[in-house]
């Protein structure tokens, strides 16, 4: 991996002051936890240490950076847990890692950004861990060719630091030069990004809603995001020639913010390759390699235009969201396996003329009452129609004279507790589908 020094973006605002304070102590077993606040700028978090780790701190402090060896509180034996003394202990130790940020303000050295939890929280801790540990195990990670994991915080502190315009080495490590996470990220395929719900660790930062950057993946093959929000994603597009499958799952509120984020800023837009009919503010690349798109369990109402940007999309997966309606599928001519289950459908009306090369089909969880929209859908081999409204028997004849089906399933509609229903469905399929036909039954749920 590379180890230069480089500099990157515009010069940005100075650093905020990272402080610490004490929030209290308490005893454990036989010994005084201080529990630290550590702010830097709007982000704080909290660590706990006890006495013997300061002093491990301020023995490393000394002998690598030669600090003064009396600025450490001295240890006492003699009534060390008594309230008075560990208040007082409290307030000295606070003075001293005060003191050891003023005299650090711009880079920690390593000991003490361990103990204050910066590889964890700030951004140049951040960012120097990852960096190490791709300069020891990028190369056998992109060798094995596995999905390689990442927090959208960790993310976050990389596109901050490349916006500050320093240069990509500050601590004289080379091994945490911010170039090793460049020249990884530059060749890795298959990406992982997953967020958390609520505070991430003992931080009171929203790792979800942090704006991240990810133009710095110029190979990617495969790409896995959940718990972010999609509107703070910014440079997936650069992965459009490359990219064959995607997931963004508990993250965006429309298809747009994944697939054309850039349309806000046009008032109309066209995919390239489109034939024009009208005047266009934009003419937007499309997604030239995705094959498959997962955008399950989303906040996502509508089947938008931006499906144009998909034309290779084979799998759809759009089940657990708030879709209304089955449109603009028409665009996606080589769709052949389609999941809109567990969204609000109550109707099918012209859906054969939006899915006309469908073989798998999932509508489960949905308010469908009628089937009449699914009757010529003549490659549609399997089909789930669980959990829905389907009442009258003679709504699987909608079905019924479709050539390749070979799998339905009707599972908790109201149908479903006629008696028998099983072999009052099949009777709807006419020869091909009779009593006596091995495994006629198992293909009717």
């Amino acid at each position: 991996m590379a180890s230069s020094a480089r500099s990157f973006g515009p010069e940005r605002e100075a650093e905020p002051v990272k402080e610490a304070r004490f929030l209290g102590s308490e005893f454990v077993d036989t010994y005084t936890v201080y529990i630290i606040q550590v702010t830097d700028g709007n982000h704080e978090w909290t660590v706990k240490h006890r006495y013997s780790d300061f002093h491990d701190l301020h023995e490393k402090l000394v002998a690598e950076r030669k600090i003064d060896k009396n600025l450490l509180p001295p240890k006492k034996i003699i009534g060390k847990n008594s309230r008075s003394l560990v208040e007082k202990r409290e307030k000295d130790l606070e003075v001293y890692l005060q003191t050891l940020l003023a005299t650090f303000p711009i880079v920690a050295p390593r000991v003490l950004a361990h103990f204050l939890h910066f590889h964890f929280y700030e951004i140049n801790g951040i960012t120097a861990a990852l960096a190490e540990e791709l300069f020891e195990k990028g190369e056998q990670l992109l060798g094995a060719g596995e999905v390689f994991a990442i927090g959208p915080l960790q993310l976050y502190a990389v596109t901050e630091q490349l916006q500050q315009g320093k240069p990509t080495c500050t601590s004289g490590d080379a091994k945490t030069d911010l170039g090793h996470i460049l020249d990884f990220t530059c060749r890795l395929k298959y990406l992982k990004v997953s967020g958390t719900e609520g505070p991430f660790g003992t931080s009171n930062i929203q790792e979800q809603f942090l704006p991240f950057d990810l133009s710095i993946f110029k190979s990617l093959h495969q790409v896995e995001i959940s718990h972010c929000d999609a509107k703070h994603i910014r440079g997936l597009v650069v992965s459009k020639p490359t990219l064959a499958t995607m997931s963004v799952r508990f993250s965006a509120t429309s298809m747009k913010e994944v697939l054309v984020p850039e349309a806000s800023e046009f008032d109309e837009w066209e995919p390239e390759g489109a034939n024009l009919e009208g005047p266009v503010t934009a003419i937007i690349p499309t997604w030239q390699v995705l094959t498959t798109l997962d955008l399950s369990h989303n906040s996502i109402s509508e089947i938008d235009e931006s499906v144009k940007l998909i034309p290779k999309i084979e799998f759809l997966d759009l089940s657990h969201n708030g879709v209304l309606v089955v449109d603009n599928l028409q665009h996606l001519s080589n769709l052949i396996h389609l999941d809109l289950s567990y969204n609000r459908l109550s109707s099918l009306q012209g859906v054969h003329t939006k899915l006309g090369n469908i073989k798998t089909l999932n509508l489960a969880g949905n308010l469908l009452e009628s089937l009449s929209g699914l009757h010529k859908l003549y490659s549609l081999v399997n089909l789930d129609l669980s959990d829905n409204r389907i009442q009258q028997m003679e709504e699987v004849r909608s079905i019924g004279s479709l050539p390749c089906l070979e799998h339905v399933a009707l599972l908790n509609n109201p149908l479903s507790i006629i008696p028998d229903y099983r072999t009052k469905v099949l009777a709807q399929f006419g020869e091909r589908a009779s009593e006596s036909t091995p495994r006629s039954q198992e293909r009717i749920q």
